[in-house]
């Protein structure tokens, strides 16, 4: 079977982000992360308008994949159930890819201002998402925007916490008698878990 590769928009992302993280955002170019990625500046642009789109490659896809399942939730579902739900069925958009890149795209972002408005801008997209999907079930404005809100974080948390887990070296790091016995931890486990350990804290907060 021959081996898979990925896609131009693939390498794209791949290539800018690896360049973002050698020599920094601002002294990267279009031409130098088409280049890397294989292909021409004509490709690039028929992916992403600029450079800065990249770090939201796939943010549509995901903001659906949110909505759609907090709007197939079970109808007696609370607002955050709906969410878990919603978590849920965007974690079967995020492959082993997304893993390995998470944290090399994490300290890009951390060393450039411009990336980082832009992952905030992101944030704010996913939220709205979660936001209307709520509303649409009649949750009301108030509740659904922290529900959203929370929805987001817990996104992050988990996905950074699956991601800094490895699934590479640092799951070949474990002494083989405790991975016989801990079952592998999916992204869909750490989402749930990073939305029980928000809703505890909301609860504290009195």
């Amino acid at each position: 079977m021959s081996r898979w590769e990925p896609g131009a928009r693939e390498r794209l992302v791949v290539a800018a982000v690896d360049l973002f993280t050698e020599q920094g955002y601002d002294a990267t170019t279009v031409a130098q992360i088409a280049e890397r990625a294989g292909v021409t500046k004509s490709t690039f642009f028929r992916h992403f308008p600029d450079k800065r789109e990249l770090l939201v490659a796939g943010q549509e896809t995901l903001s659906r994949l949110l909505a759609e399942g907090i709007a197939e939730a079970p109808a007696q579902a609370s607002p955050l159930e709906a969410v878990a739900d919603g978590l849920l069925r965007a974690s079967s958009a995020m492959t082993q890819a997304n893993r390995e890149l998470g944290p090399r795209l994490k300290a890009a972002v951390a060393a450039s201002a411009e990336l980082q408005e832009r992952d905030a801008l992101k944030s704010v997209g996913l939220a709205a998402a979660m936001t209307a999907a709520l509303v649409t079930r009649g949750v009301p404005d108030p509740t659904a925007a922290l529900a959203g809100e929370l929805g987001v974080l817990a996104f992050k948390r988990g996905f950074a916490a699956w991601a800094e887990s490895g699934g590479g070296a640092g799951d070949q790091a474990a002494p083989t008698s405790q991975a016989q016995h801990e079952p592998k931890r999916e992204l869909a486990d750490y989402l749930q878990t990073a939305l029980d350990e928000l809703r505890a804290a909301s609860a504290s907060l009195g």
